[in-house]
């Protein structure tokens, strides 16, 4: 991108402005589910699991004798803290992984907007080349087959079909 080209800075000025939009128009519950979704996505996060399991471990195992063992083997208490933290975080993660899908599937919508608009642009660009070129004389440009089919417009429907018809299924 040229340092001139406001073009180019504006589309990045749009993205933006809609990221920042959606992450302010966030609920409170998915603020809180984005935050732990990070945290426990993160290698401190790792970190404070690999030492309170080893600590737990070494307390509960007899090899502290200065602390009792309040979680004798086989950790029971110890099994169910980790059973019920595991549901809460894939939880919370579930609900951060909903709502970047609604969000990419925003962004596809819009992808498709922007095609089918561009390619509807490209066809009456093709299609008034062609009339210049008719005017001007250039059969060869006009007898050109693909130049031919390009030119008629693009039936998004029939694309549509013909691609279910013909893509493998499940």
């Amino acid at each position: 991108m040229s340092e001139k080209s406001t073009q180019g800075r504006s589309h990045i000025d749009s993205i933006v402005r809609q990221e920042e939009q959606a992450l302010e128009q966030r609920s409170i519950a998915e603020r809180f589910a984005d935050a732990v979704g990070i945290f426990a996505g993160s290698l401190f996060f790792i970190g404070l699991h690999l030492a309170l399991l080893t600590a737990w471990l070494l307390i509960n195992s007899g090899k502290i004798p200065w602390i009792r063992p309040f979680d004798p083997y086989p950790f029971s208490l110890f099994a169910m803290i980790v059973a019920v933290e595991a549901v809460f975080l894939s939880s919370f993660i579930l609900m951060r992984q909903n709502r970047m899908m609604r969000r990419g599937e925003r962004r596809n919508h819009l992808n498709l907007q922007i095609d089918l608009l561009a390619e509807k642009e490209i066809t009456k660009l093709i299609q008034m080349t062609r009339a210049i070129c008719e005017k001007m004389g250039l059969e060869n440009i006009m007898a050109d087959k693909e130049i031919r089919e390009l030119s008629q417009n693009t039936s998004i429907e029939s694309l549509s079909q013909t691609l279910e018809e013909r893509l493998p299924g499940p």
